[in-house]
């Protein structure tokens, strides 16, 4: 630990200037270094409440703490005076890791729209990836994108959740609606077709509709099932009888729906990263993205000042 400690100013020292590629390996390996710790910490509590000894996994985890600290302060060091970084970091929910990540990963000039970004970071739902062919994004830069969207969905509960969280929120509320309106319903019939999901699965359920006769899924179908039986009905016939009353209705279910608010968020803080660093680079505002300037899909909406 002593030597671990030592280590800390010269590295920080020298994390100013890290290479991208050093950038990139200590940010996996931070998030590497976290899981670890997380696993010793719960195999210590776990064997602490079974009485075991635990001491070398105690070790263990203090050391991939002190560890992770230190890769921490790395980072932050490397991420604390570019002006791209700066503005990512007064962002809520984007700190020091997220910030090195992303500058470590885009370390190059900035193309002229961030579609060619959302596509690298396999944020394009649009985007194939086919048997035989090479993965045609990062995973390394997936990875941290999702982390980042699951930090606005942290800060999102919150009295101040922050620009991003609150586009997650919000997003949030207009996917439900959206899904509920039966709007979703040819995608939940391609997830089906795509995807080989077990009928036993609360996905398969949802799917196909089928969520609206289950008493686990559906709060309403359990009510009436629950009704037919104290009027004498036995619980197969009720469950038959109240099925009838319930029509399919195939929606996304709530992880689906989950994961396109996210998307969308963090799909929308990407582009606003491709906008501050493109006006920073080349003195100009970028190009708007094709779906905006041609097919009146979306409005430009400005990067937030920070928050």
């Amino acid at each position: 630990m002593e030597q671990i400690v030592k280590l800390s100013k010269d590295l920080r020292e020298a994390s100013v200037t890290l290479s991208a590629q050093e950038a990139r390996f200590l940010v996996d390996n931070y998030y590497t270094m976290q899981e670890n710790r997380k696993r010793a910490n719960n195999q210590v509590r776990a064997m602490g409440e079974s009485n075991e000894p635990h001491s070398v996994i105690t070790w263990l985890a203090e050391n991939n703490q002190a560890l992770e600290d230190q890769i921490k302060r790395a980072l932050d060091a490397y991420s604390a005076n570019n002006p791209i970084s700066i503005w990512m970091r007064s962002i809520k929910g984007i700190g020091p890791v997220i910030s090195a990540g992303l500058l470590a990963y885009l370390d190059a000039e900035p193309p002229e729209t961030v579609g060619h970004w959302w596509s690298f970071a396999g944020v394009n739902p649009m985007q194939k990836w086919n048997k035989g062919e090479l993965r045609p994004w990062s995973q390394g830069l997936k990875t941290l994108i999702w982390k980042a969207s699951d930090s606005f969905v942290k800060v999102s509960g919150g009295d101040n959740p922050g620009y991003y969280g609150s586009v997650y929120k919000n997003r949030k509320v207009y996917e439900v609606a959206k899904n509920e309106a039966g709007d979703y319903a040819g995608q939940a019939a391609d997830a089906l077709v795509k995807k080989k999901y077990g009928k036993d699965t609360d996905a398969y359920s949802w799917y196909t509709g089928e969520w609206v006769r289950s008493s686990k899924l559906n709060p309403l179908f359990a009510a009436r099932v629950r009704e037919l039986k104290d009027g004498g009905m036995s619980a197969k016939k009720a469950a038959e009888a109240a099925s009838g009353e319930f029509p399919l209705r195939p929606m996304l279910p709530p992880a689906h729906i989950d994961a396109r608010a996210k998307r969308y968020a963090v799909k929308l803080f990407l582009a606003h990263v491709h906008d501050v660093w493109y006006r920073h680079k080349y003195k100009k505002a970028p190009p708007l993205p094709y779906p905006i300037a041609h097919l009146g899909h979306a409005h430009y909406i400005a990067p937030p000042c920070g928050g």
